[in-house]
């Protein structure tokens, strides 16, 4: 049977020698938004066995013109490809490397095979470079290949397993089933917590694509659990090193502002300030970052709790402003770089808070720091040369009903809808002028509305020419998101009573 959908596999992706080629039609991109957590995640390329049932170590390759391979065992020139693979890969030459991958499948079941742990291996390569190629049909189905054969050979929770389910849910979620990949990534952790026990540290990139699986189909209630999980094994693991776990509560209050539970993000920077002035005193430079972040969770509201009151108003953000600046101003290893950016987020501050007075001269003031010399030049242009939002918000990948708990829609194939919006800016950072130009499909106008809807919200830095604001005009945004053809069908129904 797998042989069977080996051949299928092989025609499909067009392997040296099948006659058969066919090109991949990459699935549709499901927004903007997005995090680095799925870099993480996607396995890295694996090598072949040093031994392998049912090979012959010893049966000398085909001749080659490559005398790399003169002399050597077909193992030994499946090895170099293997290597070949990963090196090609690594240097981002990913055309060479999805044909690297193909010879080696090609090797591997002539040497092994076509059920054996190097044509998964060899297989599991090819998915990771197509994921990185964005042919996320084609990598589930080679990383699903790869799994159904480590599951014959060994068994349902194989270690083995773990590197090409986390591709598989990878390669799920940004081909817009993030249902399927909740599954993959829970069975992901599940045989983490067989092999190597229910508190290890490996699960930790799996549960943040399990988190982000859970942001983008809406249940931000399962992506905080997520996030708790990672930060309980976290502290279970470094709580006799508090300065360790700096970088992940880092990363636990970049999840709470993507998830609205800002009062939870605004704690988790509080912790880290505590644990950084315990470690190394109330003025060390390290606390810029915590202390500047802080801040900022004032220009956003907690999501969570709407109608409890929070400690919400902007003017309680500057203590934490100005704390920044001042130790950026005193602190001996502080430079340039590190006071530039404090004083820029404090002339934010005052933009957001419309006191264009204090925003104008702290931004001069920064205007003229990067100006003392060329070296800075760069940084003036990218920090004051153009527009920089100061409180977007993401806007949602899919539909929502697209994502319903029931699943009853998502057994439809998933389409994708795209609105373009252009507005101007003015040089006070407010949006003027907001206006839909495209809208497909036209029947979701409630997507545009919530698209226009949070440009019109937005607060930006405005670009500065000569160390004065200037107005942005037609500026021009492209979300896309997810929908399917169900929900399209339902909704003309109800705007055309007469259409069957």
């Amino acid at each position: 049977m797998i042989y069977k959908r080996i051949l299928i596999l092989l025609a499909s992706i067009g392997l040296p020698g099948t006659g058969i080629t066919q090109e991949p039609q990459p699935a549709p991109q499901a927004g903007q938004e997005r995090i680095s957590v799925l870099d993480q995640v996607v396995p890295v390329a694996d090598e072949a066995d040093e031994t392998e049932a049912g090979g012959d170590a010893d049966r000398v390759g085909p001749p080659s013109d490559d005398p790399e391979t003169t002399g050597l065992t077909e193992r030994e020139i499946l090895a170099l490809e293997f290597g070949r693979f990963q090196r090609l890969k690594a240097d981002g030459m990913l055309d060479e490397a999805e044909n690297a991958a193909k010879r080696a499948i090609e090797m591997s079941i002539n040497i092994s095979g076509p059920g054996s742990n190097d044509t998964a291996k060899a297989l599991n390569n090819l998915a990771t470079v197509q994921y990185s190629q964005k042919k996320y049909e084609l990598a589930q189905q080679n990383f699903q290949t790869a799994i159904d054969i480590f599951t014959d050979n060994e068994d349902k929770l194989s270690a083995r397993l773990i590197n090409p389910l986390k591709g598989l849910g990878a390669a799920q979620l940004e081909g817009g089933r993030p249902d399927l990949a909740a599954q993959t990534f829970r069975q992901a952790t599940h045989i983490t917590h067989v092999n190597e026990g229910p508190h290890n540290l490996d699960q930790i990139p799996i549960l943040e694509a399990l988190a982000e699986t859970n942001l983008r189909l809406g249940d931000f209630e399962q992506a905080r659990n997520a996030q708790d999980m990672i930060y309980a094994l976290n502290l279970r693991h470094l709580d006799d090193d508090p300065m360790s776990l700096i970088p992940p509560l880092r990363r636990r209050a970049a999840w709470q502002r993507r998830t609205g539970y800002v009062l939870d993000e605004r704690a988790t920077y509080r912790r880290m300030i505590r644990i950084i002035e315990e470690a190394k005193g109330k003025d060390d430079i390290s606390l810029i970052d915590p202390v500047t972040r802080l801040a900022e969770s004032y220009f956003y509201t907690d999501a969570s709790e709407p109608n409890a009151f929070q400690e919400a108003s902007i003017a309680n953000g500057e203590i934490y402003f100005k704390r920044a600046v001042r130790i950026a101003e005193e602190n001996p290893e502080s430079n340039w770089e590190i006071l530039a950016k404090t004083m820029v987020a404090l002339g934010d501050y005052y933009n957001f808070r419309s006191d264009q007075g204090r925003a104008r001269r702290t931004y001069s003031e920064v205007w003229d720091l990067l100006s003392a010399d060329e070296e800075r030049y760069a940084m003036r242009a990218d920090t004051l040369g153009k527009l920089h939002a100061l409180n977007a918000e993401p806007i949602p990948s899919y539909r929502e009903d697209t994502t319903r708990e029931d699943g009853s829609n998502l057994d439809r194939d998933l389409r994708e809808g795209s609105i373009v919006v252009a507005y101007d800016v003015s040089s006070r950072g407010r949006v003027t002028k907001v206006e839909v130009i495209e809208n497909i499909p036209a029947e979701f106008d409630d997507m545009s509305k919530k698209v226009v809807r949070e440009i019109r919200r937005r607060v930006y830095r405005p670009p500065f020419e000569n160390g004065e604001p200037v107005d942005s005009p037609n500026q021009v945004m492209t979300h896309k998101y997810f929908f399917n053809q169900l929900e399209l069908d339902k909704v003309r129904a109800s705007l055309d009573p007469e259409q069957d």
